[in-house]
């Protein structure tokens, strides 16, 4: 009984997490595991070849070219919203890069690196019968990604709006496809994206609420690698890599609807 009470103080004790990967770890490994979205472009998705494409995994590239010398040692684990904290937790990834949005919540079981993007959220409908306010969504059925920003939000400010959960990205934007919702409810960025692939939509509400920020997160206390982010982060800010990323993966995109400026977060 003493022996599992002083095991449990020095676990209780302990500020590194059992599973945490300091810079060092990785290179001996000589491998980076980043958890990414397998249905989310152009941020990340799989392409027709299976290989993991999109902003945040040039980050990824970016990020493990640093590290190991060689982005080809990123190993790229697929992710879902709901299921990010847990990849985290359970060790089956050191980084996650999936579009991950900075909430209180969240930064109690993960640690948040600096952030790289701000979004929003906003609303997506057919152009047949468009939302544009909120209070449009009274009586209509919303779509919704489990375990997302959006997914919070709505479940605590209105929960008297009839909603329908699906776990994937792919899952929710069909189930609008197929008029299962009236609307779907996600990042004003990945709904830009997707109105202007599919004619007939339009973001009717293209930002509610205050500016989110995205950022890479690691195990909680995994105080080496978050720091090394850190400095990643700010790098590729100043040395235009980010910039590069934004014009490979987010300009074809959005075009000039949506400026750098208003996706990409400078560093001070």
């Amino acid at each position: 009984m003493k022996k599992t009470a002083i095991l449990a103080a020095l676990l209780a004790a302990s500020a590194i997490p059992a599973f945490a990967a300091t810079p060092d770890e990785l290179k001996a490994k000589g491998e980076v595991r980043i958890g990414v979205f397998s249905d989310k472009p152009p941020f990340g998705y799989v392409d027709a070849n299976g290989v993991s494409q999109g902003f945040d995994v040039e980050i990824g590239r970016y990020l493990t070219k640093q590290l190991l010398g060689d982005e080809a040692k990123a190993k790229f684990v697929l992710v879902e919203a709901a299921n990010r904290v847990e990849y985290l937790r359970s060790n089956k990834v050191d980084i996650i890069l999936a579009n991950f949005t900075v909430t209180p919540e969240r930064a109690k079981v993960v640690d948040y690196a600096k952030p790289y993007m701000k979004v929003a959220l906003g609303v997506v409908s057919p152009d047949k019968a468009p939302i544009k306010s909120i209070d449009e969504l009274k009586d209509k059925t919303l779509l919704l990604n489990k375990g997302t920003t959006a997914d919070r939000y709505f479940s605590k400010e209105h929960r008297d709006i009839k909603s329908l959960k699906y776990d994937q990205n792919t899952e929710t934007f069909n189930a609008l496809l197929d008029g299962r919702g009236d609307a779907l409810a996600h990042d004003n960025t990945l709904l830009l994206a997707w109105a202007k692939e599919h004619p007939g939509y339009s973001v009717g509400i293209t930002r509610i609420g205050e500016d989110d920020f995205i950022a890479p997160a690691v195990a909680k206390g995994d105080d080496a690698l978050h720091a090394w982010l850190d400095e990643q982060i700010d790098a590729m800010n100043q040395n235009g890599a980010m910039q590069a990323a934004y014009e490979k993966t987010l300009k074809p995109v959005f075009g000039d609807d949506v400026p750098a400026k208003d996706i990409l977060v400078e560093t001070k």
